[in-house]
Order: C-alpha cells, then structure tokens, then sequence
C-alpha cells in the first residue's frame, strides 16, 4: 500500500517546486540509506514499476527521450524521469511525453514532505524528487518507467529498484571526479553499479577500451547479458541544418537530434527497447524516434540567422559542439554566449568551445553553482582574443542577438541553466 496523507491538504506546484529546491542546501550526499528508508514508509512505490535504467556520463537524456519515444509509440504507458530541466520543472517528470500535471506534482511532494518530517529523515533535493517520480509512476500504473541516474550510479537514489528489464551504459567520460574517481575505470565502475544480477545490459557502441573492459567485468561478475550496437554497416552520409531531418546511412530513421553522437545514442536507445522482447515493429522504432525532441542539447533554435543552443558542459560534450560547429556552420563569424558552473572542468570545456570563437560573452546563470561571469571571461581569454562579460544573463543575449547578422551566428553553450534562463526568449523572438 502506498503512504497516504493524514492531513488531506496538499501544497500547490509552486509551493511543492520551493519546498524541493529548499532541499538543495544539503547538497550531493551520496548513498542509499535515506531514500531506501523513505521509499519504505512511502510503501516501495519503486516496487510496483518496471524500469529501464539509464547510467553514463554523457547522452543519458537523449538515449532516454528516445526509449521514451519509441515505448510510447507502441502505446504502452510510459514514465519518463530524466534531469536537469531548462524550462520548467515539471519536465523531469513525465508521462507519456507530458509533464507532470501540476496538481500531481503538489500531491506527491505533499506526501514525500510529510513522510520525510515525521520521521525525520533528511533527503537531499535529488532524493526527494526521486521519491516524487516513484510515487507518481506508482500512482499512475506505468507499464515501463525509462529512468535516468542523476550522479554515478551505485549510489545513486535511483538505484533502490530492484532488477530492471533492460540497463542502459551510455557514454563514460570523466565529471564529477571529485565524487566518481579521477580515472574513467574508476567512474565507469560506479556507473556500472546500477547492473543487478541476471539483467540485461545495452553499451554505447563506442565506449573506451577502458570504460568496455570494466563494464565486461560487471556483466561477467552478475551474469548479466552484454548487448553492443554494431556499428560496422554505419556511415555519416549527410546533415540538415534547416531541421527537416537527418539523414545517416545505415539507419532505418531519421533524428532530429543533431550531432553525430546521437547517432550511437540511438543504437542504443533500439537495442535497449528489442532487449524488452515486446515485439516491438520496426515502423514503431522509427516514428518514435523520429519524434525525439530534446530541448538545449545541441538544438537549432533558428537557421536563419543561425543560433544554436547546446546546454552540454564537460568535455565530450565540448568535442561534440565543435565537431558540428566546424562541419556545419562554416563561412560565419562566431559570436559565443556561455555560462559554465564552477565545479565542472570548464578549461577542457573552452578549449573546444571558446577557440571556436570570433568574440566570446560571459554570463552568470542565477544558480550558486554558476562560475562569476568575470572569472569565466578571463578563463576564455587563453581561447579566444575578444571575450566581454554581461552577469545578467538577459542582457547578455539581448547584447549577444544585437551583434548578430547574415554574416555571423550565434552558439550559446555551457549550462542547461543559461538555456533554461534564456530559451523561451529566443524562440518568442522578443
């Protein structure tokens, strides 16, 4: 039986989105103790959902949207828990592409707020809306729950499920060191922790000899069954800049996810729903994935000019911009507008980025996290000769857009905060 109310009254959705962020002053606290202990007053809500979970350090969200997608397309009902959000909050809770209903949000943070108060057990945010999404899942009847791990694996909040039907290895790189490890063994192992005995594993096809061999360990030590994408038949024929589709040899769909990465993403995303064994149509897979749509991940917000929003931060994620940015977007000045967080490894981050540009703005995304937009600014310079710094992150664009012309495009990267600040600004074209 799931937990219930004794009060009957519930927190409205802003309400129940200031109680969750109020939670962030305990920070990153990694282990399972506090969201076992309260999922369990809670009545395992976990328990009554099938899961795909999905672990790695880069293309968890898109690799997820499509698994999303292609579920859905097949009608089965399907919960989508991903993070972080760039617009509203609601998008890290979805079902059936929707966001959480808002009255849903405020019931269920109502019900994880109580539980956690009365017996006194402290979550972190992250927890928190962990136990939320379960609880909605529960309440909802999923019939599958694509669930993304937030930070590692093993001792990740999302890793309280039990055997999930299919787990997902997407691409390991180095982030978080300072919680995950220095060496990518080290950080594939953690990542890795979310594969339980018996269950079926998807890779991304291209991971590291290094990041392979130890995700060959942990399927050999939990007689798990190890699924690769085979790539061999795959080649990169052409790409749409104009967001009419993209095209790859070798691929029965179209994406609409630039960037070759996505490609091996979506490798992944097929060989994860066939592994259901749900008998699933090839016509199924393609139109769900061509459906996937994910906002701030190298997404085209106008080809004419040229504006590009990226809200990747660490390395691959840089390697991936400035692949597409020297392949595609040839001929134009750059004008670069970015925000990075203080604890990410930003000057790996703008080697690839800020030298990519002609002129590179500075901002500052209203979170603590954010690097001073003076700071970055300086850290830009050993990249590109003309840097500048606007904090507001407003301003900065309106200065960033007022630059921009025919001749020239404009590629705003670094923070799925700044994205989420500055999106519905750029698509309403004020």
């Amino acid at each position: 039986m799931l937990g219930s109310l004794s009060t009957g009254i519930y927190m409205n959705c802003n309400e129940a989105i200031n109680y969750i962020h109020s939670l962030e002053r305990f920070g990153i606290m990694p282990g399972l103790e506090r969201i076992s202990e309260l999922c369990e007053k809670l009545g395992n809500p976990q328990d009554k959902c099938k899961f795909i979970h999905v672990a790695g350090t880069n293309g968890k969200g898109s690799t997820c949207t499509m698994i999303s997608e292609i579920l859905i397309e097949a009608g089965y009902k399907t919960g989508l828990y991903t993070s972080p959000y760039v617009i509203d909050f609601r998008e890290r809770i979805k079902l059936n592409g929707e966001m959480i209903d808002p009255e849903d949000l405020a019931e269920c943070t109502e019900e994880v707020r109580e539980t956690s108060e009365k017996y006194n057990i402290k979550v972190t945010e992250f927890e928190a809306v962990t136990a939320v999404a379960f609880l909605y899942y529960a309440k909802k009847n999923c019939d599958y729950v694509v669930l993304e791990v937030g930070l590692g694996g093993r001792y990740d909040a999302t890793n309280i499920i039990k055997k999930p039907d299919v787990a997902v290895i997407a691409s390991i790189s180095k982030d978080h060191t300072a919680i995950l490890g220095d060496t990518v063994s080290e950080i594939a192992g953690e990542k890795c922790g979310i594969i339980k005995e018996g269950c079926k594993v998807v890779s991304y096809p291209l991971q590291t000899a290094e990041a392979l061999d130890v995700i060959k360990e942990n399927c050999k030590s939990k007689s798990a069954e190890l699924i690769i994408p085979d790539v061999t038949a795959l080649t990169v024929s052409s790409v749409s800049i104009n967001g009419s589709g993209i095209d790859y040899k070798g691929l029965k769909y179209n994406l609409r996810l630039a960037g070759e990465h996505i490609v091996y993403n979506s490798l992944s995303a097929v060989e994860a729903v066939k592994a259901l064994n749900i008998g699933l149509t090839d016509e199924q897979i393609s139109s769900g994935i061509s459906k996937a749509v994910i906002p701030a991940r190298m997404e085209l917000i106008s080809d004419s000019p040229i504006i590009l929003l990226d809200g990747g931060h660490n390395e691959d994620c840089g390697k991936a911009l400035n692949k597409f940015v020297k392949e595609f977007i040839t001929d134009k000045k750059i004008i670069m507008l970015s925000s990075i967080m203080a604890d990410k490894d930003f000057d790996s981050y703008l080697n690839l980025s800020a030298s990519l540009a002609n002129e590179f703005i500075a901002t500052k995304a209203d979170v603590p996290r954010a690097l001073d937009s003076k700071e970055l600014c300086t850290a830009a310079e050993k990249y590109c000769d003309c840097c500048t710094y606007i904090e507001n992150s407003l301003e900065a664009v309106k200065y960033a857009l007022s630059k921009l012309n025919e001749n020239s495009a404009l590629v705003i990267c670094g923070s799925f905060y700044l994205a989420g600040e500055i999106r519905d600004y750029l698509l309403k074209g004020e």
